[in-house]
């Protein structure tokens, strides 16, 4: 079993997957915060 790691094989496949989630995650903030600069519509009393 010699250069077989659980962990490295796990490492591997999370990094691809935080990679993929912050995508998502950056667009989301950058969707946010044009709306926020744009305003309009936060009157809520």
């Amino acid at each position: 079993m010699a250069g077989h790691s659980k962990f490295a094989n796990i490492k591997h496949r999370k990094a691809a997957q935080d990679k993929k989630r912050g995508k998502i995650f950056t667009k989301l903030i950058r969707e946010i915060t044009v709306a926020a600069r744009g305003g309009g519509g936060g009157d809520v009393a």
